[in-house]
């Protein structure tokens, strides 16, 4: 009788795990019965790269919650990383804008978006803050910042380096693309493959029994929010691409969607557990749902309000799933 009850909660977890997948392909299915051109080769070279800031500041996120554990509340979080991006965006545009070269810009903001990544370690692995409530406070402040330094306007840029990552091509593949799926594989070595990456899913997995095996788990945890600013500093450039220059109130959507694709990559993982490859997938889906929605005419405030209610479904029902086995 025990096994029989162990297996039909193991079963109901399976499936409450999945849930969060079955309403995206839902919501994919709708969008693409209302959307002619929905399912079409364009359509999906456009999801792609609307999704490349996504996917780039979803592995730092990645990272941080392995080395933390998938607890939202008490785990690894960093709620940071879309302010560190917007702020490298701001920094080079102003920058290139004044005459500076463009690799002075890029190694400034590269300085500034690494501090935030000191501070956030400082903050959580020396003075014990909550990871969740130290990050928001510091996307907070850096989005402070970034609006004292770009006077909070909408700033173009020319610079053809950066333009390269939207429209050259190579081999026939966008070169953002490219760039980003180079990256994407990186990533995954290092973070599944490597034996720092088995450490890091160790410390996620159980502090204590990690510490009582000889791994430095605070050493760790900082070097995945130096990771995190680091990705943020690259998703800057990326955002700069898209927008052909810096847009003001870029780092509150891509907050959204970054939490949303890295918690609903989980349930790509067999043991339900935030992956690298799964948050990838989510970041890209989560990309296909937003230009979807619009196509089929669904207003921008709408559309938020979708994002925010999938981010409660998604963590919540992760939690049951949790709860249940």
């Amino acid at each position: 009788m025990q096994v029989s009850a162990r297996h039909q909660k193991h079963r109901l977890a399976t499936l409450v795990g999945f849930l969060p997948l079955i309403i995206f392909l839902a919501l994919l299915l709708y969008v693409g019965l209302n959307a002619p051109n929905f399912m079409t080769v364009v359509n999906l070279k456009l999801v792609l790269a609307q999704s490349l800031p996504v996917v780039l500041s979803v592995i730092g996120l990645s990272a941080v919650v392995m080395a933390g554990g998938d607890d939202v509340v008490s785990g690894g979080i960093d709620l940071s990383t879309p302010a560190t991006a917007v702020l490298c965006a701001g920094i080079v545009s102003v920058m290139t804008t004044a005459g500076q070269p463009l690799l002075i810009a890029a190694g400034a903001s590269l300085i500034a978006c690494m501090l935030v990544g000191v501070v956030n370690a400082v903050l959580i692995t020396r003075l014990r803050m909550a990871p969740l409530l130290a990050t928001l406070a510091m996307f907070v402040a850096v989005v402070g910042i970034n609006n004292v330094i770009t006077a909070r306007k909408r700033l173009n840029l020319a610079a053809e380096s950066i333009a390269s990552l939207r429209q050259d091509f190579v081999f026939g593949i966008p070169l953002g693309i490219l760039l980003v799926a180079v990256l994407a594989l990186l990533a995954y070595h290092f973070l599944h493959r490597s034996k720092w990456g088995l450490n890091l899913q160790a410390a996620g997995g159980s502090r204590d029994a990690a510490e009582i095996s000889g791994i430095r788990v605070d050493r760790l945890v900082a070097q995945t929010y130096l990771l995190a600013a680091f990705m943020g500093f690259v998703t800057g450039f990326f955002m700069l691409a898209r927008a052909n220059g810096y847009s003001p109130g870029a780092q509150d959507n891509l907050m959204l969607e970054m939490v949303l694709a890295t918690f609903l990559g989980a349930a790509f993982s067999p043991r339900r557990i935030v992956t690298v490859w799964g948050a990838i997938l989510g970041a890209v889906l989560v990309a296909a749902i937003s230009i979807g929605l619009k196509t089929i005419g669904v207003n921008v405030f709408w559309t938020d309000l979708i994002k925010g209610a999938l981010i409660v479904i998604v963590v919540a029902l992760s939690a049951i799933s949790e709860r249940v086995q």
